[in-house]
């Protein structure tokens, strides 16, 4: 199983860090998502600009602190947790994601390509939290 982590510092409270990155209707600050469609309280389904989806299962959700879901579309199938501290005046994340390939051919590809979007999504959360 490939895994990629990245923390980040905000310099913004927790409540606003948690706020943008767990809502399921203010995505648009999303580069990558043409839509998020919620199932359920627990399931949602994001769908990239080639509606290409994946399905997200919430397994753990402590306010301002930790939101974990298991993973799953028809390449990859995996687990990610999100760790969120005050730190001062700052707010630092921690997102671990872990996944296998469902293909054989793909197991190479896949910790570079968990590695590109933790990468994405950080850059697009800086944007939307310097507004």
């Amino acid at each position: 199983m490939a895994e990629s982590r990245i923390k980040s510092l905000f310099k913004r409270d927790i409540k606003t860090v948690w706020d943008v990155v767990t809502s399921l209707t203010d995505y648009g600050w999303r580069s990558d998502l043409s839509k998020i469609e919620t199932v359920s309280e627990n399931k949602f389904i994001e769908y990239t600009k080639d509606s290409y989806a994946t399905e997200f299962n919430v397994t753990v959700c402590d306010k301002y602190s930790r939101w974990e879901f298991d993973i799953e579309n028809s390449n990859i199938k995996g687990h990610w947790i999100g760790l969120f501290s005050q730190k001062e005046e700052c707010t630092e994340i921690e997102f671990i994601e872990r996944a296998e390939a469902k293909k054989f051919f793909m197991k190479p590809f896949v910790k570079g390509y968990l590695k590109k979007q933790q990468e994405q999504y950080v850059f697009d959360l800086k944007k939307a939290l310097e507004l």
